[in-house]
């Protein structure tokens, strides 16, 4: 597809740091988060996204990305799909020659992004107060590029979470599933118990920023 590069989204920061996340734990990359979310979790870590935000133009992203100088970049939020113009962006960052991560909610359709892209779906659990909003159509759209996520805050919601990956066979439908607790609200070493009690087919992860850097420090 052709790429206005005049195009212009609504931008809380851009920043480089090391992906604390995912499969892609540790490794050196460039976020680009996003403002607005259609979603109000509990817990969630950066409502600073909320509200305000800068016009920025594709072509400007990209200038900033070859500034900072990693090969793997990850469009964040907020909620990324909330703007339209979100997968134009990941459109040109691949063919720019970036490895695009796109982490969203399970909420709004994940097929409208790039098939090269990696999409890491944060499906909510009931301790997030999202649940409802779950699309499940988007189970259908993963494929073997993708990772699904679940952050849990209480037993209730690893048993939800549980339920689903086994319900929707999410082990043969993705690259891989990741489980992480909320910062602060569980005991990690229960989820790990529970995880190895079930024999889960899950990774366990912590968000290894927040132990680098001061748990409410943004930027990093």
């Amino acid at each position: 597809m052709s790429v206005d590069m005049d195009t212009t989204l609504l931008i809380t920061e851009t920043y480089k740091s090391i992906q604390g996340e995912s499969t892609w734990v540790g490794l050196p990359c460039t976020f680009i988060r996003l403002a607005r979310c259609n979603l109000r979790c509990r817990w969630c870590d950066t409502t600073y996204s909320f509200t305000g935000g800068d016009k920025r133009s594709i072509k400007t992203l990209l200038d900033e990305c070859n500034d900072y100088g990693c090969s793997l970049v990850e469009i964040t939020g907020g909620e990324p799909l909330a703007q339209a113009e979100c997968p134009t962006l990941a459109q040109a960052l691949i063919d720019a020659g970036y490895t695009v991560l796109v982490e969203t909610s399970g909420s709004l359709p994940i097929n409208v992004l790039p098939p090269e892209c990696i999409r890491i779906m944060d499906l909510k659990c009931p301790g997030s107060g999202e649940c409802d909003k779950n699309d499940w159509s988007n189970i259908e759209a993963l494929t073997d590029r993708d990772e699904v996520k679940f952050v849990l805050a209480s037993r209730e919601d690893y048993e939800w979470a549980r339920d689903v990956i086994r319900k929707h066979s999410l082990a043969d439908r993705c690259q891989d599933i990741l489980m992480s607790p909320v910062f602060g609200d569980i005991d990690p070493k229960d989820i790990v118990d529970w995880i190895l009690e079930d024999a889960l087919p899950v990774r366990f992860q912590l968000q290894l920023h927040k132990f680098v850097w001061p748990p409410d420090q943004k930027g990093v």
